[in-house]
């Protein structure tokens, strides 16, 4: 039995299957994680997620960006048209089945595997935050996507502002600071300040930021990130050895990424027909 993470599948149905090929993937025995953005910018979102789904109880995930704005465009919240590789899960006869179950993944997951300590979440984590406090704060996020509240946080949820936490934030703005950290950030300051118009490398940081990883933690932990969402990094987190970088840019032509978990072994194909 071995436990997989998979970095950003983003509707990419082949190469997901040429890689789960690749490491003899079994689903009665093995497991498989991702890390966010299951669906988006490849042609196969809805192969993805019902593959994923028929996994059972052997398949992790949290939710990234693209999986929450996916559950906004079926709420009528922003325009299909302008996402026209999710139309075919907004038209599917199971798309109500299956957004249902998205939207019941967490933002933020923990556990250890082989005496490693994990924790995964699609972006990052701000580096004033413990792992409890990820995992609570999160959890506030996920409180809501199961309430009656549920479509006004995905209307709240856009915009980059409040771009600091604050203990006294409240309410939707609290909420949008929280899950704009877990599946948007990239770059921040070390007064946990969010940078989230910049996507490029780590090394076009603007001044004054950093990416989030390079910062000490808060906390003497020996937990590792598990992270994707940021493709340019192209799985590169220079001396961060306990930050896991798994998006390798698989739906732009380059690479999709496991890292199996119980010895941190990574497994590639190439994904140049995306």
């Amino acid at each position: 039995m071995a436990t997989y993470a998979v970095g950003d599948i983003q509707g990419c149905y082949e190469p997901l299957q040429r890689l789960l090929e690749k490491v003899s993937f079994d689903p009665a025995n093995d497991r498989l994680w991702a890390v966010g953005d299951l669906v988006s910018r490849g042609p196969d979102s809805l192969k993805v997620l019902r593959f994923l789904k028929s996994l059972g109880s052997q398949f992790t995930t949290v939710l990234g960006n693209h999986d929450l704005h996916l559950l906004a465009l079926n709420e009528g919240i922003k325009n299909p048209e302008k996402a026209p590789t999710l139309r075919q899960v907004l038209d599917a006869p199971d798309c109500t089945e299956l957004l249902d179950w998205l939207k019941t993944w967490p933002l933020a997951y923990a556990e250890t595997i082989n005496e490693h300590s994990y924790l995964m979440v699609h972006a990052g984590v701000p580096p004033n935050w413990s792992i409890r406090d990820t995992l609570d704060r999160a959890a506030e996020v996920e409180v809501v996507l199961a309430s009656d509240h549920y479509t006004d946080f995905l209307k709240a949820m856009y915009g980059d502002l409040p771009n600091q936490w604050h203990d006294n934030l409240a309410g939707y703005e609290r909420l949008r600071f929280i899950t704009n950290s877990l599946t948007r950030m990239r770059f921040c300051n070390a007064d946990n300040m969010l940078e989230l118009a910049t996507k490029g490398a780590a090394s076009d940081a603007p001044n004054g930021y950093q990416p989030w990883f390079s910062y000490p933690r808060q906390e003497s932990s020996e937990t590792e990130v598990i992270f994707g969402h940021w493709a340019a990094l192209e799985g590169d987190t220079g001396d961060c050895a306990t930050v896991h970088g798994l998006d390798t840019g698989c739906v732009w032509g380059r690479q999709l990424t496991l890292m199996r978990l119980e010895d941190q072994k990574l497994f590639s194909i190439e994904c140049k027909n995306q």
